[in-house]
């Protein structure tokens, strides 16, 4: 109950919740929503935003609305797989090089160093770039492997700290094995800063999908919010007129961006100390 209360009273937390449940029952019930396809390329091309096309159509003739309806799905599964899969991969390597040290601690480290030091960036482009499988899954991937390094740091430090506990020293004179000490006595005491760790990653993701989509790296014909931005940069939308086709989707972005900042916020508030008011 103490927990439901801190969430409950926490701002950061009720706003970025309220997004991201709005964005995820919009994803749900999007055949509900959209009133047309999103490929469906019937209608006249170019039109401005109307009673029947909320916010006109593409120079392809596709309803704009029903194409940010339908985006949101795919948008938000590569947020959250990519920071599912971020989170995993900088949780273990994290607790194992601050468990372990030595040796181990040593290679882990270097290859976290490794992909802290490479511009996150560039390294997506270069990826992406040589990727010939056109379909969402390789920029999931893409991101995985070069967004794990900052958590994976952060962990390992903490998990430095924690190693040194009283009740860790008594698992190991009690004979636990190594892993059942990381994954069921430390690991619980350190979700906090995992879960903003997702968070984190998966803010990451949203922004990284978007900015690969909008150069086109990656599935083109897939509809998210970033290969929406891709057409409308492509078929010039601000100066054919048609801002709405650009603005709602970037908007929509940054909204889902905020979302996962305001949660990640939010935790590191609810469990570090230093940050209660």
């Amino acid at each position: 109950m103490g927990k439901a209360r801190r969430i409950l009273r926490n701002k950061k937390a009720l706003t970025g919740a309220a997004i991201l449940v709005f964005l995820t029952l919009v994803a749900v019930f999007a055949p509900v929503i959209a009133p047309y396809g999103p490929n469906e390329t019937r209608f006249l091309p170019g039109q401005p935003p109307s009673r029947e096309h909320l916010l006109g159509t593409t120079s392809l003739g596709q309803d704009i609305f029903s194409q940010v309806v339908w985006g949101t799905r795919l948008t938000l599964v590569v947020g959250l797989v990519t920071g599912s899969l971020c989170a995993a991969i900088s949780t273990t390597i994290g607790l194992v090089a601050g468990y372990f040290g030595g040796w181990v601690d040593e290679i882990l480290s270097l290859i976290t160093n490794v992909f802290l030091v490479l511009p996150g960036l560039p390294l997506m482009i270069i990826i992406a770039a040589y990727i010939t499988v056109q379909s969402v899954v390789p920029i999931i991937i893409v991101i995985s492997i070069t967004g794990w390094a900052w958590g994976a740091r952060v962990l390992r430090s903490q998990m430095m700290t924690l190693k040194n506990r009283d009740y860790v020293k008594a698992a190991v004179i009690a004979g636990e094995s190594p892993l059942r000490i990381i994954f069921c006595e430390i690991f619980p005491n350190m979700l906090g800063l995992i879960v903003a760790n997702f968070f984190g990653a998966a803010l990451y993701a949203v922004l990284s999908e978007a900015g690969l989509e909008f150069l086109g790296l990656g599935n083109v014909n897939a509809v998210t919010w970033g290969t929406i931005l891709y057409w409308a940069q492509n078929n010039q939308a601000i100066l054919m007129g048609q801002w709405q086709w650009m603005v709602v989707p970037g908007v929509l972005i940054a909204v889902l961006g905020m979302s996962f900042a305001l949660l990640n916020f939010a935790v590191d508030e609810m469990t570090n100390p230093r940050l209660r008011r």
